[in-house]
């Protein structure tokens, strides 16, 4: 029996299987010799819990799951592997290209490169198909380990002094040896795993050039990134580049502009400025978040942006923050601009004593907040330096923990389904640079974990990504691209109570410490608002929109009329204007259209006559001649309904 262990080795597999194959096997080969679909569809495997490549020798006894390209990590290490394939190519084509980083990211990957030349989109075909010419080479990815004196010699004679910083900083870090990847004549420093070879890249296309400093630092050099996507099939390649091309045309950015929205001028970057009509979309989404709030039981504050160092000291913001903050002085005491809302919270809790009859205590602040952001990440209302949160902040008593998060829950869940959002959840739990005990850490994910679990929610755990007082629930809308957003968030906070010292008198007379709860729903007023131009392309429904109704005389006899229809409409509390200009009626109509105006009332002297108004709308053309009286009541009625449809133009639609 002794000789026969020496010549096997035993698997455990997913199905609970054990099977047994011959020492020195290969996980290739073991794949192979448990199927032949398997065998071809693999691309590396995870063995005890860490990924490895299909060459890799399990041992005795190992665990042993196969990974394919059906499954998120599939894909992840195929579109690695591209990501080495561009770096090759980039090297083919400039030999002194000095080698950053390249991961693998959401749908694709990206290499940072030193390079003495300028790269635009116009170099990306040459790159790209000197990719492909080396793909076709199937070239092997080969893994190998050195020691890192022996790796930091290796890439110290290649010239390449990025991947000599990464494993000098390995071996600071305790590191002895380190992995290494070649393939061709290329060599990566790389843990893996990969696919086997280069044969496997075939569906990827790449689609930007951008700076990117050296290991995010703006002191460091500035590298050129280049992205590209990757997938497994080139059907799914080619509905993501069609997506890309829609996204495209519904860049918030471009439609700000042509819709004349919103814009970020040089003088101030990072800090938007919303035009007339942009505002009209800002106070009506504010408007509707008020009024939620009211029928909530929050009371809405306002905070000052700018207080003093020693408050953000307390609240932990200058330990865990401090870098993406903007300060003053002010009679000569430094003072920060608040990145952040809460601090501001504490001190209106705290100016006075507060019974357990008093809590829940909702307070609710539009706060505008200021964060450091580099240049390289700004991007329209997306990534900006300037915001309004809409906050708020609920201070309350243990007791009452699980039913205000489900309050918040359900708050949430009407807001992203009325505007034809689905979501996904996520709890994040405690980060490495967390502040207070871990006791009252565990406590704070659970009782986020129970009030999920009350409402029936679907979530996944985000381990170590929550905030740095406390964890959370992030909501992760799906546009209608299937693209994801982060907005919403919930985050339960045993920690600023304790640092602020915050109290109730209970109903023991008896001092106690209140819990708090963060959470927004929007996120901040102006990245939804580019969210929301991109999943409507800019044609906002009814209720939303900056011009919700377009009179168009067809003839100057027909202007007094043109003027009593608007009128009529600014009366029912509809937003209305008046294209009288000296056009011919088609131009108008397709000026309308251009602008996404939900509703065109074509008039003539015949609709003077008979009170009437000729619709169009956007996209569904004519559709008829109603009464001024009965459009008006079902076009008012529709925007105060907030509904998604086109519903007054005498049949519902999509528009």
């Amino acid at each position: 029996m002794a000789e026969v262990a020496e010549k096997e080795i035993k698997v455990s597999l997913t199905d609970g299987a054990v099977r047994s194959f011959p020492a020195g096997t290969s996980l290739g080969e073991v794949a192979q010799k448990i199927s032949p679909r398997l065998g071809r569809e693999a691309v590396a495997a995870v063995v005890d819990g860490e990924p490895v490549d299909l060459a890799f020798h399990p041992p005795d006894g190992a665990s042993v799951r196969f990974v394919t390209l059906e499954e998120a990590e599939g894909l992840e290490v195929l579109r690695h592997s591209t990501a080495h394939l561009l770096a090759e190519a980039v090297m083919h084509l400039h030999p002194g290209a000095k080698l950053g980083i390249g991961p693998a990211i959401e749908h694709g990957f990206y290499y940072d490169f030193d390079l003495p030349v300028s790269l635009t989109l116009e170099d990306l075909p040459a790159i790209e198909a000197e990719m492909r010419r080396l793909a076709g080479e199937r070239q092997p990815f080969n893994r190998e380990e050195l020691s890192t004196a022996e790796a930091v010699e290796l890439f110290r004679q290649a010239g390449q002094p990025y991947k000599v910083e990464l494993i000098e900083d390995l071996a600071k870090q305790g590191a002895g040896r380190v992995s290494l990847y070649r393939q061709g004549d290329f060599v990566d420093l790389c843990r893996g795993p990969h696919v086997p070879d280069t044969g496997w890249i075939r569906a990827f296309k790449l689609t930007s050039v951008a700076g990117a400093y050296w290991r995010g630092d703006s002191r460091r050099p500035m590298l050129q990134r280049i992205y590209g996507v990757a997938f497994a099939k080139q059907s799914e390649l080619e509905t993501h580049l069609k997506m890309l091309e829609e996204a495209a045309k519904r860049d918030h950015r471009k439609l700000g502009r042509e819709l004349d929205l919103f814009s970020v001028q040089d003088e101030g970057p990072g800090f938007p400025f919303f035009h007339p009509k942009g505002m009209i979309v800002r106070n009506v989404l504010e408007d509707f978040w008020r009024e939620l709030h009211r029928k909530r039981g929050y009371q809405e504050i306002k905070t000052p942006i700018i207080l003093n160092e020693g408050l953000w000291h307390r609240s932990g913001h200058w330990d865990h923050y401090r870098e993406n903050m903007y300060f003053t002085v002010i009679d000569g005491q430094n003072y920060a601009v608040k990145p952040m809302n809460c601090p501001g919270a504490m001190l209106l809790y705290r100016r006075r004593i507060h019974s357990y009859r008093d809590l829940p205590l909702r307070l609710a602040e539009l706060g505008l907040v200021h964060r450091h952001e580099l240049s390289g990440v700004l991007h329209g209302l997306l990534r900006v330096r300037c915001f309004t949160q809409d906050d708020a902040h609920l201070f309350m008593t243990p007791g009452q923990i699980q039913r205000e998060i489900e309050g918040v829950i359900d708050l949430t869940d009407y807001v992203y389904r009325l505007f034809g959002f689905e979501y996904h959840v996520e709890l994040s739990t405690r980060p490495e640079n967390a502040m207070g005990d871990p006791k009252l850490w565990e406590q704070a994910e659970a009782a986020l974990a129970q009030a999920l679990q009350a409402k029936g929610l679907l979530y996944k755990i985000n381990p170590g990504d929550g905030a740095f007082y406390g964890p959370k629930i992030d909501f992760h809308l799906r546009d209608c691209l299937g693209r994801t957003w982060q907005c919403g968030t919930i985050q339960l906070d045993f920690q600023m109570p304790e640092r602020f010292d915050l109290t109730y008198v209970g109903e023991d007379g008896q001092k106690h410490r209140p819990v708090m709860v963060h959470r927004v729903v929007f996120g901040s007023i102006e990245r939804f608002i580019g969210i929301l131009t991109e999943h409507f392309a800019g044609a906002f429904p009814l209720w939303l929109a900056p011009v919700q109704v377009k009179v168009l005389p067809v003839t100057p006899a027909a202007a007094d009329y043109g003027e009593q229809v608007a009128t009529a409409l600014e009366e029912a509390g509809l937003r209305a204007e008046v294209d009288g200009r000296n056009e011919k009626i088609g131009y108008r109509i397709r000026e309308a259209q251009l602008e996404k105006v939900p509703y065109m009332l074509v008039v003539g002297e015949k609709e003077a006559a008979s009170g009437t108004v000729a619709v169009r709308t956007r996209n569904g053309g004519d559709q008829g001649v109603r009464p001024l009286e009965e459009f008006t009541r079902q076009a008012a009625e529709e925007a105060r309904s907030r509904s998604l449809e086109s519903t007054a133009c005498g049949r519902a639609g999509r528009d």
